[in-house]
């Protein structure tokens, strides 16, 4: 940096907006850090439920298994299911999410899945119903998740914003303005001594 008094005011006015800056993405950073805690709580909850029905869906579906085989199991499930979701986007602290805001019902009844008791037996009844309560249970789960997991990562990204802004970016700037400072005061020393020399009595 060249060292000129409009080079001095410019770097002091960059400092001051890196200062405000930093102050900031701190408050940000709070505000990602109180969101997330206010999401921690039920998420861990909702891991909980879904961990226990995964505990009863599969054990559920090798009974179904064992009971009718792969190729019974494939006929049951035909056709396939389609599962209209209505989804919003949305944001929350600048940060692009979405949310769930219809979807049908998933557990159904054995009518509703098309097959009668006697031909998918009660193993694949209990299976089928323990698998549509462990779906309900990840779609209600997935928009949060995609919160947590993209404010996790803007709180990433804020921190080494901070830590930048902090540890590179204003220390450099400190450093330039006291290097412009000092050659601009050594500037002026030297143009006091040269006119007192000019203006020394005696001096022909």
């Amino acid at each position: 940096m060249s060292p000129t008094r409009m080079n001095l005011i410019r770097a002091s006015r960059r400092l001051e907006q890196v200062s405000k800056g930093v102050e900031l993405l701190r408050r940000k950073r709070e505000a990602l850090v109180s969101e997330l805690f206010r999401l921690a709580r039920p998420a861990a909850d909702a891991r909980t439920q879904i961990e226990r029905a995964t505990d009863r869906a599969y054990p559920a579906l090798l009974g179904a298994l064992a009971s009718l085989g792969l190729a019974g199991l494939r006929a049951l499930s035909w056709p396939s299911r389609d599962v209209p979701l209505e989804m919003e986007p949305g944001s929350l602290w600048g940060i692009a999410i979405s949310t769930i805001v219809r979807r049908p019902p998933f557990t159904r009844t054995l009518p509703a899945r098309g097959t009668s008791p006697g031909a998918s037996g009660p193993a694949a009844v209990r299976a089928a119903g323990e698998f549509e309560r462990l779906t309900e249970l990840l779609l209600d789960a997935a928009p949060r998740e995609m919160v947590i997991r993209r404010l996790g990562e803007a709180l990433s990204q804020t921190s080494r914003q901070v830590n930048t802004l902090e540890r590179r970016v204003a220390p450099g700037l400190r450093g330039d303005i006291v290097g412009v400072r000092r050659s601009l005061e050594e500037r002026e020393r030297e143009d006091r001594l040269r006119l007192k020399h000019l203006v020394r009595p005696g001096r022909p």
